[in-house]
Order: C-alpha cells, then sequence, then structure tokens
C-alpha cells in the first residue's frame, strides 16, 4: 500500500519566519497520526499549514499525488476538513447549521441545501450521537457537546481527511473516550485518515497508528507508537527534569522520594502500586523486592524506590537475591508486606525475617 498523505521537506511559520523545518511524514489511507509535543512547540502551525490555514513557507503535502499547495479552497475542502481550536463566531446559530456548514463545498452559489445534504447533516449528527442537539443554540450548550457538533461537521463534508487540533482539550474523560472512539471507528471502518494534535500522551500511544515528535526548529521523531512511547524519548521531548515516563502504564510518574530509604515494601502481583505511591505522596524514600521485572509492581517501583531487588521473568529466585533483599532491610526501620500469593517462598522467607527483627509493621502476605 503506497503512502496516501505525505509531507515533502515542509518549512511552516509566520510572517515568512521559518518556526519548524524539514518536516517529512507519510501515511496510508486510514491511518491515524497525532502530533505530540509541549506548548508553543508549533503542532498548531503544522496543522494550519497543511490544511492552507497558513501558508506553507517551504515545501509542500500531498494527498495521494495532488500538490495541496496548488489546490483550490474548494477542492481541498471536499478532501479535507478541519475542527481547530478557535470558536465559531455568529449570534443564533443552532447546532443545525453549525453541521450544515460542512455541505457548503459541494452546494451552488446561493449555499441552498438539497433534500440529499440535509439528510447528511442529521446522518452526521446521528454519527457522533448529536440528534437531540439539532435545534439548540451552538453556543449555549457544553464543550463536550460542542466538541461532538464540529466533529459532525467535518463528517458531514465527507472527507478523506480529518485535521483535528486538541479535539480532546476541556473534555471530561467519557467524552474524551467517546471521541477518540468514533474517529478511531470512522478511520477503520470509512478509511477515513485522521491527523490530530494532542496533549494526552497515554490517549496518542493508545489510539495513533503513527506519531510525530514536535520540538525545536525540526521533527525530533516520527514513526509507530512502538517506536515513540519509549521513556528516553518522552523525557527528551517534553524536558523533563523531574519525574518520568512509565512506559508500561503510557503515563507519568511523580519523582521518587529524595533522602536515605528507611522502609522496605515486599510485593508482587500489583500488590505494591498502592502503597509504592502512598509512600511516593509522603515523601518517604523506600526500598522494594523481591519483584519479577514482567510483574506489574516492577513497572512502578523501578521508578519510585530508590532500589528494586528484581529477577528477570521467568527465572527461578536464588539465595543471593534473599541475600540482597534481607541487606537492604537490615538497613530499615519497617516494612510493609503489600501483599503476594500463597506459596511464594522467598517472599514467606522476608516476611519471616522482618516479623523475627520487630520491623514488620503491615502484612497481607498470601493473598
Amino acid at each position: 500500500m503506497g503512502y496516501y498523505f505525505k509531507t515533502s521537506d515542509l518549512s511552516v511559520g509566520y510572517d515568512g519566519n521559518v518556526l519548524i523545518h524539514d518536516i517529512n511524514i507519510e501515511i496510508e489511507k486510514g491511518e491515524i497520526l497525532s502530533l505530540i509535543g509541549p506548548n508553543g512547540a508549533g503542532k498548531s502551525t503544522i496543522l494550519k499549514s497543511i490544511t492552507k490555514h497558513l501558508e506553507m513557507i517551504s515545501g509542500d503535502a500531498h494527498i495521494a499525488d495532488a500538490s495541496v499547495r496548488h489546490m483550490s479552497f474548494k477542492d481541498l475542502a471536499k478532501k479535507v476538513s478541519v475542527v481547530l481550536t478557535e470558536r465559531i463566531k455568529g449570534e443564533l446559530l443552532t447546532c443545525y447549521d453549525v453541521v450544515a456548514t460542512g455541505r457548503y463545498p459541494y452546494t451552488n452559489s446561493l449555499g441552498i441545501l438539497s433534500e440529499e445534504d440535509r439528510e447528511k447533516v442529521f446522518a452526521a449528527m446521528r454519527r457522533v450521537h448529536a440528534e437531540e442537539l439539532a435545534g439548540r443554540d451552538f453556543h449555549s450548550i457544553s464543550d463536550g457537546q460542542r466538541q461532538r457538533i464540529l466533529l459532525a461537521r467535518a463528517i458531514c463534508q465527507e472527507p478523506e481527511i480529518i485535521v483535528l487540533d486538541e479535539p480532546t482539550s476541556f473534555l471530561d474523560i467519557k467524552h474524551k473516550l467517546e471521541l477518540l472512539s468514533i474517529l478511531r471507528s470512522m478511520s477503520k471502518e470509512k478509511g477515513i485518515t485522521v491527523i490530530m494534535s494532542l496533549h494526552e500522551i497515554d490517549l496518542a500511544q493508545k489510539i495513533s497508528d503513527k506519531v510525530v515528535c514536535v520540538k525545536g526548529e525540526t521533527i525530533s521523531n516520527f514513526g509507530t507508537p512502538e517506536d515513540i512511547f519509549k521513556t528516553e524519548i518522552i523525557t527528551d521531548l517534553y524536558g523533563m527534569e523531574k519525574g518520568s515516563y512509565n512506559i508500561a502504564f503510557g503515563s507519568v510518574e511523580l519523582p521518587r522520594p529524595e533522602g536515605e530509604a528507611k522502609t522496605f515494601v515486599i510485593a508482587s502481583c500489583g500488590n505494591g502500586i498502592n502503597v509504592f505511591r502512598r509512600l511516593q505522596k509522603e515523601e518517604k524514600p523506600f526500598y522494594a523486592g523481591i519483584i519479577y521485572e514482567n510483574d506489574i509492581d516492577y513497572h512502578v517501583a523501578r521508578y519510585l524506590a530508590q532500589e528494586v531487588v528484581s529477577v528477570p521473568a521467568f527465572t527461578e529466585t536464588t539465595e543471593e537475591d534473599f541475600e540482597r533483599a534481607a541487606a537492604l532491610m537490615d538497613n530499615c526501620d519497617e516494612v510493609i508486606c503489600a501483599g503476594f500469593p500463597k506459596g511464594a517462598k522467598i517472599l514467606e522467607r522476608l516476611e519471616e525475617k522482618a516479623r523475627a527483627d520487630g520491623k514488620l509493621v503491615s502484612s497481607k502476605a498470601g493473598l
């Protein structure tokens, strides 16, 4: 399958001043491309340039074999619909009126809608579950409802590409998921290509087929989510000096507590996560172990604990592992047993040692 949308040595900016240069991205029809990066990096500038809301400074974008630079606005509107962050101006517009503007590239010079056009307006509203909003004043509805109406307008335009600038901003989690689910189904069922900027990197990781990292004067990284969502890439992209990006959870972790650890946490099978995060909030440094590296506890402890006694997945624990954990426990004032399954012999030994040493303050062993 060939690339459907691509940019070629594209440079974008304002008033002839280049903000980002050498933008080269390629995506196939029906793929979802997300732009991520810090505020002010230029994500919106790229989107506005490929939709001709801003003039490209140099280079070009192509839809199939057609040059966007040389495409008329009317022809572009038949291929690309845009949902930007700017507020729609105009008083007394109903939601139906707003959605209906998506049909204007197909109407005559008077902009009169045909019966077929009107049916497509209602079909688009049904697609985003907004039929009941048709007669409502567009400026009186909620942000979540407004975003659905703008998406319906974009769908009504019958595009091959939908471009969205921060479509999930100001939406609660329910409406974020609903909006992204609609975009995902449209891309896979209808073959519509989606290009958007997102602030929520966890959602970008889950929904995107391709990801662009926007930072500085060039695109710092471009590839699949598997290529992009790595701790070092995300940390560098956002200039994170405190905290870290948890690749397993697709989320950020606050900085680990500083200082000498005086608490040891025995945990496995996800039982330790709440304890780890509680200690982090209390700014209490801690050790953790013995945890297999494919255990969900490990993927939090590695970012929050001062040290983790870990074991490679699918290997046997050893006496050396026990001694490493016991040595750390000897330096602690308290031991918390967050929980582990029955039969985990080496963790049972650690708990018995903590009890014998008089350091066990809490135990949920044998869960």
